[in-house]
């Protein structure tokens, strides 16, 4: 043991005899070198192999060869298999950094990041059989890095089947840039099978994820999900809070202005207001009528989510988008009107969350912050396809892979059949 450094000597119980070239199996040992790899800690220590690797020559036909450990680790790698699969686990497991991983293996950062990143692609994303099974779709997007040049967004694909079954949302892939075509592209360049299988597609409100499900998934039934629905209607209360603000006081809203001081206390349910901010909303709906308008549409929209009769609440939603989409039903509120062209165009997905439960994007929009948490442990990801198969090992429900793979490098023995 060195400085908290367990070094092993090492070497291969079975000899590998055979000359591949006239099949001789009786070679001499020429020479021998040593081998330097990595492999798990042991507790807070790391382990390194130092393995003798013998060279052998035939007697027949003076051919040599070394060794093979291919079945400890790749030929020119530092690290053992069962190293980078343990790297893998503690990467996908408990959320370790790479750099945490590289100080417990007593090696660079380099090493471990170049390994996890090859295996997490050549193993566990390219597996055919990942997709299979999939129903429900989840899209979204979010900005993955804040700079002035480059693509700022990237588009998330989760597979939201397990929800109705009890189990967790997996992030199936993620695709640089927000746009119909980017979507659109990566679902052709999916199997017909997959494709087939799609049942429903939970969504936000951006037109180019409709019209990518349109073009590539026309059987399958697109969901708006609730939150945004929720959204464009808090929107809507808040521009209506800023025009009167403006119009009564020609400026933007200061710390003493009732509508800029409670505005927070107007986007809240009713049932969570204190008694105070109750009374503070009440007097501005009764002092601004277009306010209250708005503010009624809001609340009711809440309410029709919250009703745990499904029927009831489709049948509460319809008669509301109805209403908004009539011409002259808001005519001292222009951003009521923009609010009910809206949901009438997309009435079919707002109203197709009460016929398929569990079809709310909310997992998805989950995957993000845990994905959010993800850039901060790496401190930034600067390489789009890095940071893909990162947030595909975190996020992807790879745990009985890698489970099954730390198995078979763990209780298989280094030596050849």
């Amino acid at each position: 043991m060195r400085a908290g450094l367990w070094v092993i000597d090492c070497q291969k119980t079975q000899r590998d005899r055979a000359c591949g070239v006239c099949g001789c199996l009786e070679p001499r040992i020429r020479s021998s070198r040593i081998r330097w790899i990595t492999h798990t800690p042991i507790g807070q220590c790391g382990v390194v192999l130092r393995i003798r690797v013998r060279l052998y020559e035939c007697v027949h036909c003076w051919s040599t060869w070394s060794e093979n450990l291919d079945r400890v680790a790749a030929p020119g790698r530092q690290l053992s298999f069962a190293a980078i699969w343990w790297a893998i686990a503690e990467i996908s497991w408990k959320s370790k950094s790479i750099r945490a991983c590289a100080l417990d293996l007593y090696c660079s950062w380099v090493t471990v990041n170049t390994a996890v990143l090859e295996t997490t692609d050549s193993i566990l994303v390219t597996d055919p059989t990942r997709l299979d099974g999939v129903r429900v779709l989840g899209v979204d997007e979010h900005v993955w890095r804040h700079t002035s040049t480059g693509s700022r967004y990237v588009t998330v694909l989760v597979d939201l089947t397990g929800l109705r079954s009890g189990k967790s949302a997996r992030l199936l892939d993620m695709i640089e840039g927000r746009s119909e075509h980017v979507v659109s592209s990566w679902l052709a360049g999916q199997s017909r099978a997959f494709r087939d299988n799609i049942q429903v597609v939970a969504m936000d409100a951006f037109t180019g994820f409709k019209n990518a499900s349109a073009a590539q998934l026309p059987h399958a039934c697109d969901v708006m999900d609730p939150f945004h629905v929720v959204k464009l209607a808090a929107d809507k209360v808040s521009q209506v809070r800023c025009r009167l603000q403006r119009e009564e006081t020609g400026q933007r809203g200061t710390k003493n202005d009732p509508l800029y001081r409670h505005r927070r206390s107007l986007l809240k349910s009713q049932w969570l207001r204190t008694d105070k901010q109750a009374l503070a909303v009440k007097k501005l709906l009764d002092a601004y009528p277009s306010l209250k308008l708005a503010h009624d549409v809001y609340q009711r929209i809440i309410d029709c989510y919250r009703e745990k009769n499904r029927k009831k609440a489709r049948r509460a939603l319809r008669e509301l988008i109805d209403a908004l989409a009539q011409k002259g039903s808001s005519p001292h509120c222009p951003e009521l009107a923009t609010l009910g062209r809206t949901l009438a165009k997309r009435r079919d997905d707002v109203l197709a969350y009460f016929t398929f439960a569990k079809s709310s994007n909310g997992p998805t929009e989950a995957i993000n912050g845990r994905l959010e948490t993800l850039r901060g442990i790496a401190l930034g990801f600067r390489q789009p396809e890095n940071y893909r198969l990162r947030s595909l090992l975190h996020s992807g429900g790879f745990t009985q892979t890698i489970r099954a793979h730390i198995h078979t490098t763990l209780h298989t023995p280094y030596t050849q059949k």
